[in-house]
């Protein structure tokens, strides 16, 4: 079964919802940055948590970035996704050890730490991108992304995210899921929300058995009616290109360029988000410094 995200509404209470199923694409994300089990979970996290805020986007081109530094070892985790949910990202220390809570419990929250911040920068095509910034909460992605959307769009929310890592460090299954409440919820609906949430229980538990998205937003939103808006494939997609990296060189200025050219007689770029490598030979530099 492919990647997929879903959007859907309560047709009898004011609640929207999204959910993502993302084995392929964690364990993608996975290969690209060789990340060990702890990094392959917290990317892996952060990727879906972005896939499905940058899917909850109304313009075509918008874009989502969600940048978590929280002063632990795994450093600084930067995804980005597109307004349907194809995300990119990459975490600074990807082969920090096995930390664990008990014995076969990844402990997300410690690898990523607390001293410091999630950041969320949305450009919707105005001249400056939305930012919106909160001292993070536990660190465990799903909790901080809660917290943002509390703090910052005053939507209270319910997230979780699971990225369970098999023996051979291979992603098992990942996924979950962002229930967030409408104007005019009341205490019935947000109690009817927590049964659900505790039923389900973590989301990896339910992904083991081989559901689908919309079979997870489903079973936490079983006391209600729901509307399917959408349902799609996902993937982990790199906008880079050979001709980006050209207008980013070229970006430097002459100086800068020339002074490369000078030291080094050649330049050798490699993508932060998918490690392609772009060579670029003496000719390749001279010929970029005559286009300025």
């Amino acid at each position: 079964m492919s990647d997929q995200i879903v959007r859907v509404l309560a047709k009898d209470a004011p609640i929207k919802a999204s959910a993502i199923s993302a084995r392929d694409l964690v364990e993608r994300s996975r290969q690209i940055h060789k990340t060990l089990p702890v990094a392959t979970a917290a990317l892996g996290r952060a990727l879906m948590g972005c896939s499905m805020m940058g899917n909850q986007l109304k313009e075509e081109h918008g874009t989502v970035t969600l940048q978590i530094k929280g002063g632990g070892p795994l450093g600084s985790i930067t995804v980005t996704s597109d307004s349907e949910g194809n995300v990119r990202g990459y975490v600074q220390n990807g082969e920090v050890e096995l930390m664990e809570k008990v014995p076969g419990k990844l402990d997300v929250g410690q690898a990523v730490g607390v001293d410091g911040t999630l950041t969320v920068i949305k450009d919707i095509g105005l001249k400056e991108p939305y930012v919106g910034s909160i001292g993070l909460l536990s660190g465990e992605i799903a909790d901080d992304i809660t917290a943002y959307f509390a703090e910052s769009e005053q939507i209270p929310s319910a997230c979780a995210l699971g990225v369970l890592v098999d023996t051979d460090q291979s992603v098992l299954c990942a996924g979950g899921y962002l229930i967030q409440l409408l104007p005019g919820a009341d205490d019935e609906v947000i109690s009817k929300i927590e049964r659900g949430v505790h039923a389900v229980g973590p989301v990896t538990t339910a992904l083991k058995e081989g559901i689908s998205a919309l079979e997870l937003v489903r079973r936490v939103l079983s006391d209600f009616e729901l509307e399917v808006l959408e349902e799609s494939p996902v993937e982990y997609r790199c906008y880079c290109s050979r001709e980006r990296v050209s207008r980013a060189l070229i970006s430097m200025g002459r100086e800068e360029l020339t002074a490369l050219l000078e030291e080094q007689g050649s330049a050798e770029l490699t993508c932060q988000f998918c490690d392609e490598v772009y060579h670029y030979s003496r000719e390749d530099l001279e010929k970029l410094l005559s286009e300025i």
